[in-house]
């Protein structure tokens, strides 16, 4: 496999078109397939020199500020980039980059801003080869990834799996020196990884959920797609229902963790509180690519301080300052009028000031919860900078569901938004009723089966490097959870005279809990994961409708490895034609689709299945609907597709469950989700 990579990347040179200087006004955009090439070229070996002799070239070359008619804001972000550059002002290579870190963060803005405003790809690559050469490693993969999620230049690019282009975040140090002594010794290596801590330790039962690559992709990417720092009348557009999604994301991520560890006879995660003793220490067993260990958190400390970013006080301040909202039904903008939050479009609020972003009606009253309990979070291990310990692993949306604390915070975010959602008036039957519509019956063709496979990654660019040496092939084993393909098959009746169009809504929540009382319907529903979401035209009389475990709309399939996109983009190449066929991994937003449904046991784990089919009609918000069946709803852009509140018809309370059952466009039974 390796071989094959580096006769692709010593063909490159020969692939690659000339770019040249930037003053032929008559230049065409290249393919896909090519810029899928450069993309490729720019990230492998990120830590290393470009190795594609062409992309090298440019990055000595080029001048960013020659003409600045090539960028729509005439060349003002890349005059302010290079005179920070030019100034030393900049963050060096090879140390450490977090997100949280604000003056990082901008540095990172500043390379994307440049990007974003470039008018056509040879601007952009060029600029890319440039500054990949000057700037911070971790800004500039940062400031990459952003900038191919949202420049229009890069709708088709496949964004390599981010654990194979930076290894540390998501590898076990111990397996990354076993890489190093592979490179040093020219010995082709497989290392088996395992997830951090030990038998002794109840959460381990649960690591492999927190610290599967695939999920850790998922809570990456998401917040790529949906950025905290992101401003319309900076970025052009507008990011719907950002805050809603925030929350539901969340949410999603929490209540599926809730579900692993019944599967494991846990209990449910409880929520974090700053007054109380966070019980469960952690040890995260993987270190920076430079910049030493990531810290390590002791059992049974109580909540510090953390020097230089926030008291206690000041979170418990927050807190209260976004009850007191919730209480009255509105939030405080920042002129002093009110904004209402007594309705459905109230989730949206609470979410931009929780998280919070500049769509905050008032950041600086409602401040930053969310990303400042991040930090706080992570930096009890050295709350005052005795040690001068880098960041830790709460601080990088890459690392932090490795953390069990991480679903601990967010219980405790979601129990904020919960005050909110059962504030809200219960649906009534009458909202809830599809009129002509019944569901006759719900079967799964194929077995609810869960099972543990091992998965491969490289680990080539995790290790130094030198043209002069070739690379072996090294990489790491690490074992996953799978399930076996299903079908959710739903006999749905239209008793009406005319075609409808409807949106099937699944979900499942825990039958019982860790000590076999089952959850109330009004419980449960909270704790619902989201199963799958999709339209279709129901003609008069039964329809069968077939949905396959693969489509789901919440889940996205394994980005392909490194290697792979490599391969295929020069085969593509090499055969002349302009796309790669990889278009169904564009979006790597998703839930990994292996996690649809929980683990389960051998006994096999009762869930409760439930399936809604509501009025389409109703429920658009775009035309077409029904054409607009496959997308992930986690990571959709532009006008979102759908009217209703993420979770309906289960997001508000239910006072008597006797309203659900009534429904004929609704359905629910227990099922078995069973583990070998």
């Amino acid at each position: 496999m390796k071989v094959l990579v580096l006769c692709a990347l010593v063909a490159a040179a020969a692939a690659w078109p000339n770019y040249g200087f930037l003053n032929d006004p008559g230049r065409s955009e290249p393919s896909d397939a090519q810029k899928q090439h450069d993309v490729n070229y720019l990230l492998y070996k990120v830590y290393e020199n470009i190795r594609d002799e062409k992309l090298k070239s440019i990055g000595v070359t080029f001048d960013p500020e020659a003409d600045t008619s090539h960028y729509t804001d005439n060349g003002e972000a890349v005059h302010k980039l290079v005179k920070e550059l030019k100034d030393n002002r900049l963050l060096q290579q090879k140390h450490w980059f977090s997100l949280f870190n604000t003056r990082q963060r901008e540095e990172a803005l500043l390379l994307y801003d440049v990007f974003e405003h470039s008018k056509d790809w040879k601007t952009f690559v060029s600029n890319a080869a440039y500054f990949r050469n000057r700037v911070n490693e971790g800004e500039f993969v940062y400031a990459l990834y952003a900038a191919v999620v949202h420049s229009p230049l890069t709708k088709h690019v496949v964004l390599p799996p981010l654990y194979e282009v930076t290894p540390h975040l998501f590898t076990n140090s111990e397996v990354i020196q076993k890489a190093y002594h592979a490179k040093m010794t020219q010995t082709p290596g497989k290392f088996r990884s395992y997830f951090t801590g030990s038998k002794r330790n109840k959460e381990q039962r649960v690591a492999y959920f927190g610290e599967d690559v695939g999920l850790n992709t998922h809570h990456v990417t998401w917040h790529l797609e949906f950025p905290f720092w992101w401003e319309d009348k900076h970025e052009g557009y507008h990011l719907d229902r950002k805050g809603e999604n925030f929350f539901w994301v969340h949410h999603q991520l929490t209540v599926r963790f809730d579900a692993e560890r019944l599967s494991n006879y846990l209990d449910p995660v409880d929520e974090l509180h700053w007054e109380e003793t966070i019980e469960e220490g952690f040890a995260p067993h993987t270190t920076y690519k430079y910049g030493g260990e990531f810290p390590s958190r002791p059992d049974n400390i109580d909540f510090e301080d953390v020097e230089g970013v926030a008291c206690i006080r000041d979170l418990i301040i927050l807190e209260n300052r976004v009850r007191d909202a919730i209480a009255h039904g509105y939030v405080t903008a920042r002129d002093g009028s009110k904004v209402d939050i007594n309705n459905s479009h109230g989730i949206d609020v609470l979410g931009d000031i929780i998280e919070s972003s500049p769509y905050s009606p008032n950041v600086e009253y409602y401040g930053s919860l969310h990303n400042t309990a991040h930090i706080v979070l992570g930096r009890q291990g050295d709350p005052h900078g005795k040690y001068d310990l880098p960041p830790g692993v709460l601080e990088h949306f890459e690392t932090s569901t490795r953390d069990p604390a991480f679903f601990r915070l967010h219980k405790y975010m979601d129990n904020i938004f919960r005050e909110h959602k059962d504030s809200l008036t219960p649906y009534t039957k009458e909202e809830l009723e599809f009129s002509g519509v019944a569901i006759d019956g719900v079967s799964i063709d194929g077995p609810l089966e869960t099972f543990f496979e091992d998965f491969e990654y490289s680990l080539v660019n995790a290790v130094d490097d030198t043209p002069q040496v070739a690379d072996v092939a090294i990489s790491t084993v690490v074992s996953r959870l799978n399930h076996k393909d299903f079908s959710f098959k739903i006999d749905v009746n239209n008793n009406n005279d005319h075609e409808v169009l409807a949106t099937v809504r699944i979900f499942a929540w825990p039958h019982n809990d860790n000590n076999d009382i089952p959850y109330s319907f009004n419980e449960g529903r909270w704790r619902a994961i989201e199963l799958d979401r999709f339209w279709r035209k129901l003609s008069p009389g039964v329809n069968h409708i077939v949905r396959k475990s693969t489509e789901s709309a919440v889940t996205v399939p394994d980005v392909p490895s490194f290697d792979s996109l490599i391969e295929r983009t020069e085969a593509a190449l090499s055969a002349g034609s302009s796309e790669v066929d990889i278009h169904e991994f564009v979006s790597a937003v998703g839930v990994p689709n292996r996690f649809l449904i929980p683990k389960g046991n051998s006994e096999g784990l009762e869930f409760e299945l439930v399936v809604a089919v509501t009025d389409g009609k109703a429920d658009a918000a775009v035309e077409s609907l029904h054409e607009n069946t496959v997308f992930n709803h986690y990571g959709y852009h532009g006008v979102y597709p759908d009217n209703r509140p993420h979770g309906y018809p289960l997001d508000r309370r239910v006072d008597d469950a006797r309203i659900f059952h009534d429904l004929s466009n609704f359905h629910q039974h227990t099922v078995k989700i069973y583990n070998h």
